[in-house]
This record gives structure tokens, C-alpha cells and sequence, in this order.
């Protein structure tokens, strides 16, 4: 499908499921609007290679999904937003106990907070447009528990119950919202994280990931980013009108076991 003319903001897009998913926005036709907390040549010449590559505008804008006002600035200076992707997210890793208040904290902000921010910021121009559409990257964790992860697993539930609140109140507006639940995906990060796994448990890199790292998945394979991406792309395209309020799971069947 086309999406030329739409205008595409997606936070946390200079790298991974971002950027996945911007490039399969721009590739559709959108114009985007890339989005980190760093501002370094190599963001806008990724922004530049985009928009050559694919024949669409890309800007990169720095914000700091963190702190409220950068993320509702980051709305107001993309110009537009038609289509708004929350993916900004951090990780972190301890017992309950042990979690630091700090870390706690800030996952709860970048994952979760950000997204009512610029989900605040974008609906008064989608009403205006009389369309729009909201894709919030949760997770598997945002359906189901992993121990270790409370400050993840609690905020991808967040973006879970918010992406169902905001599509009842848009519901007659022609603003869809919903949100991609994701398994493990391949991405620099997950590819980073194989080699420690295979020295823990002493494994071999195949049985690693499919032992340890993809334990949960029935298909034992990772999902890509051009497949998240694919999803957001449907999630904008008239065969969706009426999905909204939903979650879509890119698992490998996690969550139906």
C-alpha cells in the first residue's frame, strides 16, 4: 500500500525495531520522522541514506523520551504526525528486590510515559485530518510474565491497557490504536546478547537460542524487523479500519503456548 502523503514519527528509531519499522514506513511511501536521544552526524546521515534509498523526506529529530516536554516537543517540531509509532524502550535485568529505584524508574518512563506524551501531543492533528494511527511496540512481556523483568514486564502491560483506552476514546474519530507484541527479535542488541548465553550455559550457538534464548517460541526462530515493520504497515492500510483496541503477537507462537 501507499502511504505518500502520511507523515511517520517514530521514537526510538536510529537502531533495531525502530528503525525496522521506519525503513518499512518509508518504503511505503511516508515521510518520517527518526527519533533517539543522541544528536550525532551519523543519525542525520542515516536520515539522508533513508530518503535517498527510498525516494521519501526523513528527518532526524533528537528528544529525550524521558523527559515530557522533549517528547511532546518531538510531535510539534515533526510538523505533523499521522502515524505515531512508540518504540522507545530500555532494558533491565534484577530480582524485585534488588532493582534500582533509578532503573526502575527510568524504564518506567522511556517505555511507558513517553508513549501518553506523544500520544497526547499527536491526537489533536489526527482529529483535525480526520485520520490517524497509533502503533505502540509492546512485547510479549506486555501479555505475559518473565521473572527478572518488573519494571519491563509492568510497563509493556501499561502500553497494553493504554493502547485499549485510547482506542475507545478515538474509536469514532478514524484514529486507530494497537499495539505489536514482538518475541525475540534479531536486532545488533539480541545478536549481542548470543555469545554470553553460550558461555553461561555452556552451549553451542544453536542450542543456546533454542534452548535458552528462544525457549518460549514454538517456531524456534526469531522474528525480524522487517517483519514488525510489515505489521505497522498493515496496521496503517485500510484492511485495518476497524482493527483497533487489538494486540497483534509477532511471537513465533509465545504467547499461545
Amino acid at each position: 500500500m501507499s502511504l505518500k502523503g502520511k507523515t511517520a514519527v517514530v521514537t526510538g528509531s536510529n537502531s533495531g525495531i525502530g528503525l525496522g519499522v521506519a525503513r518499512e514506513l518509508a518504503k511505503a511511501g511516508a515521510r518520517v520522522v527518526l527519533n533517539s536521544f543522541t544528536d550525532r552526524d551519523e543519525d542525520h546521515k542515516l536520515a539522508a541514506d533513508m530518503a535517498a534509498e527510498f525516494g521519501t523526506e526523513v528527518v532526524y529529530i533528537k528528544a529525550d523520551m524521558s523527559k515530557g516536554d522533549e517528547c511532546r516537543a518531538l510531535i510539534a517540531q515533526a510538523g505533523a504526525c499521522d502515524i505515531l509509532v512508540n518504540n522507545a524502550g530500555i532494558q533491565h535485568v534484577a530480582a524485585i528486590e534488588d532493582f534500582p529505584v533509578e532503573k526502575w524508574d527510568a524504564i518506567i518512563a522511556i517505555n511507558l510515559t513517553s508513549a501518553f506524551h506523544t500520544t497526547a501531543a499527536a491526537i489533536p492533528g489526527m482529529k483535525a485530518a480526520g485520520w490517524g494511527r497509533i502503533v505502540n511496540i509492546a512485547s510479549a512481556h506486555g501479555l505475559s510474565a518473565s521473572p527478572y523483568k518488573s519494571a519491563y514486564v509492568s510497563a509493556k502491560h501499561g502500553i497494553v491497557g493504554m493502547t485499549k483506552t485510547v482506542a475507545l476514546e478515538l474509536a469514532r474519530d478514524k484514529i486507530t490504536c494497537n499495539a505489536i507484541c514482538p518475541g525475540y527479535v534479531m536486532t545488533p542488541l539480541v545478536e549481542a546478547q548470543i555469545p554470553d548465553t553460550m558461555k553461561q550455559y555452556g552451549m553451542d550457538r544453536d542450542e543456546a537460542i533454542e534452548k535458552v534464548i528462544l525457549q518460549r517460541s514454538a517456531t524456534k526462530e526469531f522474528a525480524t524487523v522487517e517483519q514488525i515493520g510489515g505489521t505497522a504497515v498493515f496496521l496503517c492500510s485500510s484492511a485495518a479500519d476497524q482493527i483497533t483496541g487489538t494486540t497483534i503477537s509477532v511471537d513465533g507462537g509465545w504467547t499461545a503456548l
